[in-house]
């Protein structure tokens, strides 16, 4: 089964992108973030339409998550648990299997701010989460927008990036905490091409200076991740005419 992710930063936008993409690589799941699409406006039909189910949890002009599957996904959880938070980040379902807990982490804005540490609280939330889901699932895929580069290797200039947001300890503390439950990344789990990354700004030519960060994850249980037998960067929508800011990342299980 091939599982994705991509922050498609507006789906209205980036449908076209999105179907084309689906129709060309066979994917099975499909994880999106930043749709910022209101639920009664979702383009089910065109999923649907394509042989796909869908899940979604999403609001007006900002985040907004969703599930695309070739099964259907069922029980759906749209919040953490006991952290009241009106913004639609996180949309969990188990399908063929598989429990599928998709995640548009906070930005943090910058280090010390008040979104900064809502980003932290949000991540313990988080963790609490997944500990709880471990206890009910082997078989957990995590995936999403983390926000957070995991590793110096994982930017395109550490030095520049040391301590700011996206890159600062804490934050990575906290991504390690998740890692530490045991969970994989399943990009690591393969050689990989030096200076891959997932997110390029739109300033800068950074996409053509390849001048990005890997902050979009797809993270495998123990269990999961012993199935998994390729995980990538698919580069190419991101040379698309008005495409996103993120490429699509992809898993392969034989589950």
């Amino acid at each position: 089964m091939k599982i994705a992710s991509w922050n498609v930063n507006s789906l209205r936008v980036r449908l076209p992108h999105v179907m084309s993409w689906l129709n060309r690589t066979g994917t099975g799941v499909i994880a999106l973030q930043e749709t910022k699409t209101r639920d009664e406006q979702f383009p089910l039909d065109d999923f649907t339409g394509a042989g796909f189910e869908a899940a979604f949890s999403g609001q007006k002009t900002y985040n907004g998550v969703a599930v695309i599957a070739r099964d259907e996904p069922t029980a759906i959880v749209t919040d953490l648990p006991g952290f009241e938070d009106p913004q639609r980040r996180v949309l969990s379902a188990t399908v063929g299997g598989i429990r599928v807990i998709n995640l548009y982490v906070p930005n943090g804005q910058t280090v010390g701010s008040e979104k900064y540490n809502y980003k932290l609280r949000w991540l313990d939330a988080l963790t609490d989460y997944l500990v709880d889901e471990l206890d009910s699932h082997e078989h957990i895929v995590v995936l999403g927008d983390f926000n957070i580069a995991p590793e110096d290797r994982d930017v395109h200039d550490p030095k520049a990036w040391e301590g700011s947001v996206l890159c600062s300890e804490p934050e990575r503390a906290a991504l390690r905490r998740i890692l530490d439950l045991g969970f994989i990344d399943t990009f690591r789990l393969f050689e990989q091409e030096e200076k891959t990354f997932s997110w390029w700004d739109y300033r800068a030519a950074a996409f053509r200076r390849n001048r990005g960060l890997r902050i979009d994850l797809i993270l495998a249980s123990a269990m999961l991740s012993k199935t998994c037998t390729s995980s990538l960067v698919d580069r190419e929508p991101r040379t698309w005419e008005k495409p996103s800011d993120h490429a699509p990342v992809v898993a392969e299980f034989a589950f």
